[in-house]
């Protein structure tokens, strides 16, 4: 018989750390050897091309998201502009108790809330119909194609898109004509209070859904293809798949993007709706963002609006801690842990 290899016979050397242990009282663990990290001026000095590239973005979000947030103190002033932050009284919560006396205020509220339960109902979950049916294509060509087509109206301005549809649904619009040649009268949906919700949302649908589908496109890539040949040898067709694998697979994914847009529920597009505000009236039209421009920067009321403003952002970090907590609890990870 050959003799055994000379490692398989030969006792391991023990370590200095072995003996340590073998000394040491028992009950007390051996405490783990650490790597001693460097001084901040050599990590600094070896990050440095990392860092210049971060110093952008960095500077970025202090300019024009954190240094702003100090404007959040005009909330509890009585504030005028040619007095400045220093000299400008403080009213305390004068401005908040104002604010919820307004009408005008509630009736935005009113309107952005029922403009945030219509998007969330039909212009949420088009982007994840809309990748689903992408990724159904056999064809790669084709689908490419489609992908591209969906995309481009993401990078058209609400000028460009409240123009054309104007010029498709307005008075003279082409669809309105063909339809009263044929004895349909819609009249004209521009202007109409009481589908300018409707048609804001059918508005971003058609803006953002192609552009929506791209994180849901790459989340459905990376689900193991062995799932769906297994399902299907099992005898499931193209909608069990989709609703016990797809669907599974892209759940954190949408459940991310859900906790997102709660944070900003208050937001429901400004520019937007500014530009066919007239064409409706306010009454039906004016939400939050609209009414801190009219009553901040054009009757300059500035403490109630950036109370208003104020309040916006305090809801909607509450809602973001309360559906990521909401998240947690069903076990997957939300924005954060």
């Amino acid at each position: 018989m050959a003799d055994a290899p000379v490692s398989a016979v030969r006792s391991p050397v023990p370590q200095p750390h072995d003996r340590d242990d073998a000394d040491r009282p028992a009950g007390k663990k051996r405490k783990d050897i650490r790597i001693r990290r460097q001084p901040l001026r050599h990590r600094l000095k070896r990050d440095r091309a990392l860092l210049l590239f971060c110093l952008p973005g960095l500077l970025y979000f202090a300019l024009f998201f954190y240094l702003p947030l100090a404007g959040n103190v005009i909330a509890f002033q009585d504030y005028q502009p040619f007095l400045g932050f220093k000299q400008s009284p403080f009213v305390g919560l004068a401005n908040f108790t104002a604010l919820l006396a307004e009408p005008d205020f509630w009736s935005a509220v009113s309107n952005t809330l029922q403009i945030t339960a219509i998007q969330l109902l039909l212009y949420f979950p088009a982007p994840i119909a809309l990748a689903l049916l992408l990724n159904s294509l056999i064809s790669e060509k084709i689908k490419r194609f489609i992908q591209t087509v969906v995309y481009l109206p993401h990078f058209l301005s609400w000028v460009v898109v409240v123009a054309m549809f104007k010029q498709v649904l307005g008075g003279a619009g082409s669809v309105t004509t063909l339809l009263m040649e044929h004895g349909v009268n819609i009249g004209n949906v521009m202007t109409d209070p009481g589908t300018f919700k409707l048609l804001i949302t059918a508005q971003a649908i058609w803006k953002d859904c192609g552009w929506g589908t791209i994180i849901f496109l790459a989340s459905i890539a990376s689900i193991d293809m062995g799932q769906y040949e297994s399902a299907a040898m099992d005898g499931a067709g193209w909608l069990r798949r989709i609703w016990h694998i797809t669907l599974p697979g892209i759940r954190p994914v949408i459940l991310m993007l859900l906790i997102l847009r709660l944070g900003d529920i208050l937001s429901v597009g400004f520019e937007q709706i500014i530009l066919q505000r007239d064409a409706v009236g306010p009454d039906a039209s004016e939400v939050m963002d609209t009414y801190v421009y009219f009553h901040g920067v054009i009757d300059g009321d500035w403490g109630m609006s950036t109370a208003a403003g104020l309040m916006k952002g305090v809801i909607g970090f509450a809602l973001i801690l309360a559906a990521n907590k909401l998240a947690h609890r069903f076990g997957e990870q939300g924005v954060y842990r």
